[in-house]
């Protein structure tokens, strides 16, 4: 997996809690959408996930372009672990 694949698989599951976290948002969405997401500032990235996404769209169907403009920081959600060291 190359680093744009690897962005664009960490911006879909970013999307995806986004969306279950602000279900007024899936509204917007056109049904049967190809969504292409974009990050705000990544202009590599930005052009290949455009080319991939419009190259996977079916003839007929709406194209979605989701602008990311920001994104929190990074942290785990685990609330208790354990280790066992040998």
């Amino acid at each position: 997996m190359n680093t744009n694949e690897k962005r664009n698989s960490l911006l879909g599951m970013e999307f995806d809690r986004y969306l279950r976290e602000h279900p007024e948002f899936t509204d917007k969405i056109p049904e049967n959408a190809q969504v292409i997401l974009l990050l705000e500032g990544d202009e590599e990235f930005n052009k290949w996930s455009a080319r991939i996404g419009e190259e996977q769209s079916a003839h007929d169907q709406p194209l979605l372009y989701v602008t990311i403009k920001k994104l929190g920081p990074a942290h785990s959600r685990i609330e208790e672990l354990s280790l066992k060291a040998e």
